[in-house]
Formats: C-alpha cells, sequence, structure tokens
C-alpha cells in the first residue's frame, strides 16, 4: 500500500485546498487518510446526505448522479475514475451533498475524514487561511460562473 500512498500525495497536490502544502504538511494528512474498498453497485455517498469525507479514487470506477427534483430520475452527469476526487467542499463545509457516488466496478477510495482535516488545520493556522482564501475563490466561480 506505500505505492498507493505514494501515489496519493500526486493525487492531493491536484487539488486547490492541498496545492500549497509543504511536504512535511503533506506527510501529516497522508497518515490522516483512509483506504476502503466499495463493491459495484455500492453507494458512496448520497445527494442530501452530510458531507463529512472527501474522496479520491485510487482505483477503479465511480458514476455520479444527480436528481434535480424529489420525483424526478436521477441522471448520470459524470464518470470517474484514478486520480479524480470528490466531496472536496464537505471538508469545509456541512452543506447536503449535491450528488450521488456509486461504484461501477471495485473500487478503492482514499477517504480524508472532515474532522481529522479541521484538527490539522488547527494545528497549521497559515495554511488554514491558504485554504480558505481557495474556498472563497471556489465559492465565487460556482457562484457566479467565471473564475
Amino acid at each position: 500500500m506505500n505505492e498507493s500512498y505514494a501515489a496519493l500525495a500526486g493525487f492531493l497536490r491536484r487539488v486547490d485546498f492541498f496545492a500549497s502544502m509543504t511536504v512535511g504538511q503533506m506527510e501529516k494528512v497522508v497518515h490522516s487518510i483512509s483506504c476502503f474498498e466499495c463493491e459495484p453497485g455500492e453507494t458512496i455517498v448520497k445527494q442530501g446526505g452530510k458531507g463529512d469525507a472527501f474522496y479520491i479514487i485510487n482505483s477503479g470506477k465511480v458514476e455520479v448522479r444527480m436528481k434535480k427534483g424529489f420525483f424526478s430520475p436521477a441522471k448520470t452527469v459524470a464518470t470517474l475514475q484514478a486520480g479524480d476526487f470528490f466531496g472536496e467542499m464537505a471538508l469545509l463545509s456541512t452543506d447536503p451533498r449535491t450528488a450521488t457516488i456509486v461504484a461501477l466496478e471495485p473500487t478503492t477510495l482514499f477517504v480524508l475524514l472532515r474532522r481529522d482535516f479541521h484538527a490539522f488545520l488547527g494545528e497549521h493556522p497559515g495554511f488554514a487561511q491558504e485554504v480558505q482564501k481557495a474556498a472563497a475563490h471556489r465559492k465565487f466561480v460556482m457562484t457566479h460562473g467565471y473564475p
């Protein structure tokens, strides 16, 4: 699994929240991340559920499904695979999940819980400020539709 955790550090660098981390900070965060396996058809997160974790796909494939209304059918809006991630906003906000994520094949996920991320931020206030800036920028882009 050491190879997987080395790959994890590379995956994390692609997420704006983690891009400015030092090597030492990255090492601490990586040790807070767990690895989970999912079976095909297993629901990983459910739209409307509490956001409490961030996921990086180590292997396998998942489908992102969204419903517009309570009685509307879910539509597949994306397929994600190794190196892709989802749920990063749950690290900063307890807003409900905006999509349902279902494993399409045997899938291995790296998972960082919100509580572990906040413990890390408490130890690194300078990094916490960088994360808040990245989150504010992302929220602006999502609200206004441009960078």
